[in-house]
């Protein structure tokens, strides 16, 4: 038996023929669609990107807990437990966000990794002087400005296709598959930074989106309400599709590698992504700063079991991240911790049963949110100053950097939490800038609103919303100062 779990970063469902799009070519994920089980309601869990991949090792929510950090020592790793029962596990990724302070634990629970440079301002390539930058759209400063700059001296070494991070990754996945197609229990995973903003690729994948457009280089929008014009709004989501495009390219270049060895009849494969991207919807460029509406947080999902004979099918099945750690352990024969909370999607294929009623998901500090796949709602901060709000952790890294000497003089030790193992955590004040009491508690009905243009005031619903965010936060171990800072009663113990 083997796997390939396929990530792409910042992947837009409602971009991808599977889901309805009639304009991005992407014919690989319509094959891709044919050959597996496309789910329709599959959702984020933890957001960005190394929250959600907590998410995928440990088969649990973060975002309660704690935000951006590293793998903590009483986690539960999927490709860990998988290598220590004899399943070898390799990752090949261009996700530079593994090798910064805030996610350098996740690489290392991989039998074996490489590692592909050059996305989004890695500190890759060493140039003092002033890179060529062309005339562009927008204003970059701060950390976002030192990432511009370096992206412009990574790209000059990306001149050919062959040498982009996202080619240099297949390649290298496809060279795995290549010399080990014919041995048994192995895991890889290809997790490709794309179509993740900078929306950088080569001129044959903008060819199949002509349009007039005179105006400067804008191909990385920030994170804020747009503010640009409509011609440039465009033009950003031709330069999106055309990653789109490029990413189906390379994926279509794996299925002909399931075609050429077989491996459609003994290889689970699972292509997904851990999260959606704004391009002008709701008039926010992004994620992170506004509500997570619909084109964030629900997500495209494939699913091919070699076990069954389900392909070119659907399944309204409410899913997310977190399943995919047990759906891996269950595949090899691996046992499932207890400390897990994500479901087998594999059994939910088999049995066509459902089991689950509704989801949690969003950021650490910001809306609580909970779908049964009709509904969504939104539980804003109660007060302004957003508290109480701790991150619980062992491992105190955001996303670049150590937790600072001043955010770490205030440190208590919390009591251990059920899946810390006994384990007592630092308990650190947190703060966050996405200021979501602004926008208060939002209630959507995605039946009959699908844009998410109008929310509704339902009392009937919104309290059966409310009863499923209380019983999951209550089995998640929510921090009782969660409750609090939403204004929402403490359940009785258990």
């Amino acid at each position: 038996m083997k796997a390939i779990l396929v990530l792409f970063d910042s992947l837009n469902r409602h971009m991808l023929p599977p889901y309805g799009c009639d304009w991005v070519h992407a014919p690989n994920f319509q094959r891709l669609a044919e050959r597996s089980v496309t789910f329709d309601n599959s959702w984020v869990g933890s957001m960005p990107c190394m929250p959600a991949r907590r998410d995928l090792h440990t088969g649990r929510y973060n975002f309660l807990h704690r935000s951006w950090g590293p793998l903590e020592p009483f986690d539960d790793s999927m490709p860990d437990l998988l290598k220590r029962s004899g399943v070898h596990t390799h990752l090949v990724s261009d996700h530079l966000h593994y090798w910064e302070a805030g996610g350098a634990t996740y690489h290392t629970q991989y039998s074996t990794w490489e590692f592909c440079r050059g996305q989004e301002g890695d500190p890759w390539k060493g140039q003092v002087r002033d890179p060529q930058i062309p005339e562009h759209v927008g204003e970059y400063s701060g950390y976002r400005g030192k990432l511009f700059r370096q992206d412009w001296i990574n790209r000059a070494h990306m001149k050919e296709e062959e040498q982009h991070p996202q080619a240099k990754t297949f390649a290298q996945g496809i060279e795995f598959i290549r010399a080990n197609h014919g041995e048994d229990r192995w895991m890889l995973q290809i997790e490709a930074f794309d179509p993740h903003e900078p929306f950088f690729s080569h001129q044959i994948y903008k060819d199949l989106y002509p349009h007039d457009y005179n105006g400067a280089h804008f191909d990385w929008p920030n994170y804020q309400q747009v503010q640009e014009t409509r011609e440039e709004v465009e033009h950003i989501r031709y330069e999106y599709a055309a990653l789109v495009s490029m990413c189906d390219a390379y994926l279509g270049k794996l299925l002909d590698e399931m075609d050429e060895y077989g491996l459609w009849e003994d290889t689970l494969l699972i292509v997904g992504t851990d999260h959606g991207f704004l391009l002008g919807e709701h008039d926010w460029w992004a994620k992170n700063t506004m509500p997570l509406y619909s084109e964030i947080a629900r997500t495209p999902l494939f699913v091919w079991d070699p076990r069954t004979d389900k392909r070119n099918e659907r399944s309204a099945e409410l899913v997310q991240w977190i399943d995919l750690a047990p759906t891996l352990l269950d595949y090899f024969g691996v046992s499932i911790p207890s400390d897990m909370l994500g479901l087998p999607l594999l059994d939910r294929l088999h049995s066509g049963s459902s089991r689950r009623e509704a989801v949690l998901f969003g950021y650490h500090g910001a809306h609580v949110n909970c779908t049964d796949g009709r509904y969504v709602y939104m539980r804003a901060p109660a007060r302004p100053d957003n508290k109480p709000l701790y991150n619980y952790t062992l491992m105190p890294s955001h996303m670049a950097a150590m937790f600072s000497v001043a955010e770490l003089q205030g440190i208590e030790l919390a009591e251990p939490f059920s899946f810390t193992k006994g384990v007592r955590t630092m308990k650190i004040a947190a703060g966050t800038y996405i200021r979501a009491h602004e926008y208060g508690t939002l209630l959507w009905d995605l039946e009959q609103d699908p844009g998410q243009t109008s929310p509704i005031t339902n009392p009937e619903v919104e309290q059966a919303m409310m009863h499923h965010m209380l019983r999951l936060m209550q089995q998640c171990g929510a921090p009782a100062e969660q409750y609090e800072r939403l204004g929402l009663p403490v359940p009785d113990p258990e």
